[in-house]
This record gives structure tokens, sequence and C-alpha cells, in this order.
């Protein structure tokens, strides 16, 4: 089998699964285990489907880093159920999903699938890291819009994108970005700087929308480009985008370095962090088959040691 990444963006993963299954699959005390569940089974599904021969649960080790905070303080702030002094925010996220997170790692580490975080970062700035210096073919998986600028049809670095659902997934390539959006995956940082993004508390430039950002890029290339004529009094650039530019020129400086995934962060090699995914064997397999009886797992787990069975 040709060897192929996948890269997992682990956090939307197990919330769509908390949200898309219903919580009342639970363990014998009552306890939720649905994004377990449907993570596991998502696993199973993607690696078997999308032929991967290793895998990486990228991790939120930090989900909101507060070096882009103090960039762009509303960097998530819609997110934040508690600000913590001198350490992480605490995240928005329901109780019953979060009493399942633990889990979620045990079971990941006993099925031997890697997961690797990063201090200080996201799991994005991961995702990143990995599919930028992989040197094999890469399909990266979430339902974040922003993971779209790593798409590179040269370098065979894909998007499954989730956000309709496990039926409905969309492989993204450089021809579908730019048929979604007007603009090249390598443009779409720019793009995303530019329209602004309420999901990730991204204000945009006043007055430019996804229309408009995709024209500006198309004639200029980059924000770089952009600005660059901005300030050039002979450019062709109209004195309204002059002036809508000018008002947002502090964000501007700053939010590329929000919104640019990090590509260089010190992480284990793909050999090092065990990313090739191999049959389970032995008291690994044993006490995962525990672990599934005793937490109603039986069937999302079955599927995931059939998935890794294959890989022999």
């Amino acid at each position: 089998m040709p060897q192929r990444l996948m890269l997992l963006d682990t956090a939307s993963l197990y919330f769509r699964a908390y949200y898309g299954l219903p919580d009342t699959i639970r363990r014998a005390d009552g306890t939720a285990v649905n994004a377990v569940r449907g993570l596991l089974d998502m696993i199973a599904r993607l690696a078997t489907d999308y032929e991967a021969t290793h895998l990486v649960a990228c991790w939120d080790d930090d989900w909101r880093p507060q070096w882009r905070v103090d960039l762009i303080p509303s960097y998530k702030s819609h997110r934040v159920a508690d600000a913590v002094a001198g350490a992480p925010d605490v995240e928005v996220v329901p109780d019953a999903l979060e009493a399942q997170i633990p889990l979620i790692r045990e079971v990941l580490g006993l099925a031997g699938i890697a997961v690797v975080g990063a201090a200080g970062h996201e799991a994005d700035d991961v995702a990143g890291t990995y599919a930028s210096h992989a040197g094999l073919p890469v399909d990266v998986v979430t339902g974040d819009r922003d993971l779209f600028q790593l798409v590179d049809d040269a370098r065979q670095v894909r998007v499954i994108y989730t956000a309709r659902g496990m039926r409905n997934l969309e492989v993204l390539t450089d021809a579908s970005v730019v048929g979604k959006y007007r603009v090249l995956p390598a443009q779409y940082a720019d793009y995303a700087t530019l329209r602004g993004d309420a999901s990730d508390g991204l204000p945009g430039v006043a007055g430019v929308g996804e229309k408009t950002a995709a024209s500006l890029l198309g004639e200029y290339g980059t924000l770089d480009g952009l600005l660059a004529a901005a300030a050039d009094a002979g450019s062709g650039l109209s004195a309204s985008v002059r002036s809508k530019l000018a008002a947002a020129a502090e964000y501007l400086a700053v939010a590329p370095a929000v919104v640019n995934l990090v590509r260089d962060l010190d992480l284990p090699t793909l050999e090092e962090a065990g990313a090739q995914l191999r049959p389970v064997t032995g008291g690994a397999r044993a006490e995962l088959e525990r672990l599934a009886a005793d937490w109603n797992l039986g069937s999302s787990v079955r599927r995931l040691l059939e998935a890794l069975d294959r890989r022999q």
C-alpha cells in the first residue's frame, strides 16, 4: 500500500461526534460515551476509505494561545468559559463531553494512535507543521476552514472537510478551494484576514466581504501586494478600498501572524511519534477490549481494531 499520512483535527472531530450522536449512548453507570464512540467510528472509516498508512491525532495543547490573543484580543473570545490569569483560558465544553476527553486519550493510546500537541500552540499548527514537512501524501481531516490554507496539489496535500457530516465529506484540492472561494489555497489565509471570520473572532476589514476580498487578491496576489498598492498613489486601487484598508491598518499589521498556521514547530518525527498504523496486539489489545466492554464501546472499538488489522 502506498504511504499516506492522515492528520486529524481531533477536537473538531470529537465535538462533531458529541453533537452528532445522542448522549443516550452511555456506560452502565450513566456516563455518556457518544463522543468516544463517534470519534473511533470516524477514525476507522477515514483510515480505511482514504487508505492511511500513518495517522496523527493533532491535539490542542493550547486551544487559544496567549500570543495570538495578545495580537488580536477578540480571537476566540466568544468561546471562553473562564479567563484564567497566567494559564490557558477554559474553553466552553459541555460537561458530558469534557468527561469523555481523558477516555479518548486512553483509548487512542491503547490503539497505538499517535497523539501529538505542542505547548503554546493549537492542533492546527501541529497539522500545519506535519503537512508541510511530511514528505508523503497528506489528508488533513477537519471541520475548520483555517486549514484550507494547507491544500497543495503539487505536494499532494488535501483537506477532507467534515462540515456537512461524515456522509457528505468533501475532499478539497486546489481546484475545489478556487471553486468555493475564488482564491488559491495559498491565498486563503489572506482572504480570511480580509473578510474576517466570526467563528474565530476575527473582525476582518470593515466593508470588505468575500467577493471583494477574492477580487482584490485576484488582482494583487497577496495581502502584502494589496497593501503595497494602497501605499502607491499611482496604483489603480480605488479610494474606497484605500480608506477601508487604512482604517484597519492596526488589525492588518498583526492578523497574518494569527491567521497563518505555524509550520515550523519542533515536533517528533512520524517515526518517533509512532504514527504508522499497525494491528493492536498482545496486552494492549486485551486491555482495549476490556475497556470496550467496561465502557460500552464494543462495536466502535471492534471497527477500529478491524481497520488497524488491515495494516498488516
